[in-house]
């Protein structure tokens, strides 16, 4: 039986619906562009996500800052990234760039704040 998973490239508009076959080392087929070969095997060997939120803000205009992960994170971490957003609270003057979280989580990846405030 064969065990290939379809699934559909983000690293472009073009949207690839690419064929892998963990079986076969998996081997990525249907991919317009190595990109997606990549993409086809990280997603299903270990899958990661930029993961964009909001923290809260006290002193400024907006109760509110958006952040992000300055790279992507384990998949299965991101529940816990977000619990750890949830407890932060930021404190105006905010630049963008800010580290908002170092090493979120021990993912080695830091959240940093995308607005000004």
């Amino acid at each position: 039986m064969n065990k290939k998973r379809e699934i559909i490239c983000i690293c472009c508009p073009r949207g690839c619906h690419l064929q892998v076959d963990p079986e076969n080392d998996y081997n990525v087929t249907g991919n317009a562009c190595p990109n997606g070969a990549a993409y086809g095997k990280e997603e299903l060997t270990h899958p990661t996500r930029i993961l964009t939120s909001t923290v809260r803000a006290e002193g400024g205009r907006y109760p509110r800052c958006p952040v992000k992960t300055a790279q992507a994170v384990p998949k299965e971490k991101i529940v816990q990234v977000m619990a750890a957003l949830d407890g932060v609270t930021l404190h105006t003057p905010i630049r963008t760039g800010q580290v908002v979280l170092t090493d979120v989580c021990g993912t080695g990846v830091d959240v940093v704040a995308t607005r000004d405030l």
